[in-house]
Parts: structure tokens; sequence; C-alpha cells
């Protein structure tokens, strides 16, 4: 498989996942939407480890592996959707934003990684610099209320499992398979949702609108088994810092996509910031390039 070609479809899956999440929960509840996206991607993980004949290893470091993946799988994905309640979109793709500083601060601090550059955290301040423009001055925030701060609060910490997940990942999983990844790590956070919705809601919905029907499937293949797979297959062949920059440039592609298909206005302090991301960009890969040449 081609890294590129991984990398971009991480991307254009994590862009969709937004207005997806929204739809799944309009009619179920948050963790019942969640729980049975996680459910077909688990059942359709296992079979694709059947048809192909792929390895699961059960040793300790693979365990370990895949705990460290459903700590993004479970409990950061859990806290952004209960969060996600609560605060807009366009805010839940900012506090992903900082998903890079995070990532080189955990790394920097577990050893994993060589401190960045002047010039690289410049670079990375500049995009998150676009982010706000985006989200504080193209009218998504909104207004601050209790709930609000909860779900920021919610979010932020769901960012962060997802970082420490990344670093962890990257340091235990390096030798295995992207698909026996994400099987562990969905066979390991699938009983821990189903006792989650069992004690916060235990329904079944009695109607449930199409669209969020189209959701769950959507979001259980591509969010949950094709996402995370290209996911883990880039996280092998690239630095955890560069694999957290995708959380850069999806926020962009998530409010182009959100126009298109839901009506949403983009104002040109968005396209303003959309600059400021391309350009903080080009100036992190500029000076990742520059290092492994003078190497």
């Amino acid at each position: 498989m081609s890294v590129p070609a991984a990398y971009l479809a991480v991307i254009v899956i994590w862009s969709t996942t937004p207005l997806a999440i929204k739809w799944s929960s309009e009619g179920p509840s948050f963790i019942a939407g969640v729980t049975s996206r996680m459910i077909i991607g688990t059942v359709i993980c296992l079979v694709l480890v059947k048809l192909l004949r792929v390895a699961m290893p059960w040793h300790r470091q693979a365990v370990y592996a895949y705990i460290a993946g459903s700590l993004a799988v479970f409990a950061g994905m859990l806290s952004v959707y209960w969060g996600a309640q609560f605060i807009e979109s366009g805010l839940v793709a900012l506090l992903f934003g900082l998903t890079p500083l995070a990532i080189t601060v955990i790394s920097v601090s577990m050893g994993t990684e060589s401190r960045p550059g002047l010039f690289k955290l410049m670079g990375i301040l500049i995009a998150l610099s676009g982010l706000f423009c985006i989200v504080l001055l193209g009218g998504e925030a909104g207004h601050i209320t209790e709930q609000s701060l909860y779900g920021m609060l919610a979010v932020f910490m769901g960012m962060l499992m997802h970082s420490v997940s990344t670093v962890w990942v990257k340091q235990l999983g390096q030798q295995m398979s992207a698909l026996a990844m994400t099987t562990g790590s969905l066979l390991f956070s699938m009983p821990l949702y189903l006792i989650v919705w069992y004690f916060a809601d235990g329904t079944i919905p009695d109607h449930v609108p199409m669209h969020a029907i189209g959701s769950i499937i959507y979001l259980g293949i591509f969010g949950s088994v094709l996402g995370y797979v290209f996911y883990f297959y880039t996280l092998r062949h690239v630095s955890a810092t560069n694999v957290g920059l995708i959380t850069l440039i999806t926020p962009v592609t998530a409010l182009l996509i959100g126009q298109a298909m839901n009506g949403e206005n983009v104002t040109g302090i968005v396209w303003f910031g959309t600059s400021l991301i391309i350009l903080g960009l080009s100036m992190h890969q500029w000076e990742q390039r520059r290092r492994l040449k003078a190497a």
C-alpha cells in the first residue's frame, strides 16, 4: 500500500467524520450511536482477519499495543462523542488541531523523538493560528456556556488520549499489521462500549432516521475499519508528529464538506485561515526534509 495514499485516505475519512457523528446521533443517543458503530467495525474486522488469514499476535507486547490503540478507540472517542453534544463541530476540530503540539511534547518527554527546531514549532503555531481564525473568527465557536465548557474539556481530554495512544502505538505496534492492530484495538474496546451503553442507556430506539442509520454504517465501515487500518499503517511508516498533522488539515476539509453537504457558509476568514494552515504545514515539512538531508 502506498503510504501517501493511506495518509490521504485518513484525511478524507477524518474530514467526513464530524458531520457523520452529528447525523448518527440524530435519533439514537450518542452512546448508542458510537456503540453501534463499533459493533459494525468489530464484526467487519473479524471477518477480514478470517478471510485474509491475517495473524493476530497475542504476546505481551501485542496485548499492550492493543490496549494502547483502545485508549484512542474507546476512551478518546467516547470523550469526543460526549463533548460534541455541547459544542459545535468547528470547535471540536480546533481542539483536535492541538494534537501535533501534544504529540510533540509527549514524544520528546518519552524520548521517542528529538526536540523540534524553532522553525518547526513556528510552523505548527502558525497553522494553529489559522485554526483559531477559522473557528473563533469564522463564527463556529458559538456562545460559551457551562455545558460548552464541559464539552470542550471532554474533547480536549479525548485529544490528549488520542495523542498518547498515537505515541504509544508507534512505540509498541511498529511490526504489527494494520488490520491486526485495528482488530485488537476494537476487541479490547467493544466490551467497554457495551458496558457503558448498558448502564448509561440500555435502550434500543424505536425509530432511527435513515440518515442516522447511513451515518452509523458509514462510520462503522470507514471510520472504525478503513480509517483505523490506514491510520495504523501510516503510523508504522511516518513519525507520530507528522501523523498528528492530519488534524491540522481535516478541520478545513471538514468545513468545505459541511458547506457542500449541509449548506454551511464558508467566509473569507476561513480562506485566510486555510492559507495560514498551508503556510504552517509547509514550514513544518521544510524543516523535516532539511534535517533528513543533513543526516
